[in-house]
């Protein structure tokens, strides 16, 4: 294995008892002790195994509690409000979601609750979980379930798709009636930039690394 370093060679001190396995090409190599922001690579194909990010696990917890927050703003405030005739009319997330089952698309309204409301609050409530323990210095119980969870879980969340439907609805409304964004629409904005950078800090090594020095 590896560092982004221009010399290969790595000083046995520097070499880890620990195995990795490249997710890449599957080569068994041992773990290397990085300088700040070094990344590992595998020495058969120079895949990016690993990489050490100074204070990984604090900007992931800072970026989900911000998550978090944005989550409750965009599903319990007006996502847009409408304006026609000297009449207002302003909906939240919730009331889209039945109004898309009342007017008899149930599975459209499953699909919307369980992809916009649903798997993302989950997903946070699991980071969360296994996030806040380990910076207070705890273990935490079921570690392995909920991080498998979190892992099977994200690719169904789909906020930014969501955000591209309304974006186009209002465009369209645009036409007909004055369209107000709501604080959840801009919490929703914001909830996808947290995802965003949640996704870039999150390091599944480094979790695992803090549960087994906990344990």
């Amino acid at each position: 294995m590896r560092h982004r370093k221009r010399h290969t060679e790595i000083p046995h001190t520097q070499v880890s008892e620990t195995l990795i396995a490249c997710p890449e090409c599957d080569l068994v190599q041992h773990e290397v002790y990085l300088p700040t922001r070094g990344a590992a690579l595998c020495r058969r194909c120079g895949a990016e195994l690993y990489r050490s990010a100074p204070h990984g696990l604090d900007r992931t917890l800072a970026f989900t509690l911000s998550a978090l927050i944005l989550y409750g703003f965009a599903n319990f405030f007006p996502l847009i409000g409408l304006e026609l005739q000297g009449n207002t009319n302003a909906t939240t997330l919730y009331g889209a979601v039945d109004a898309l089952y009342d007017q008899k698309l149930e599975l459209l309204s499953l699909l919307v609750f369980v992809t916009t409301i649903l798997i993302p609050g989950l997903e946070l409530l699991g980071m969360l979980y296994i996030l806040l323990p380990l910076r207070l210095g705890k273990v935490v119980p079921g570690f392995a379930a909920i991080f498998r969870l979190i892992q099977a879980l994200h690719p169904w969340g789909m906020i930014e798709v969501f955000m591209l439907g309304v974006l186009v609805s209002i465009v369209r409304l645009a036409n007909f009636a004055t369209v107000v964004p709501g604080i959840a629409l801009w919490s929703f904005a914001g909830l996808m930039l947290m995802f965003s950078f949640v996704a870039q800090t999150f390091n599944p090594r480094e979790l695992w690394i803090y549960n087994r020095r906990r344990m």
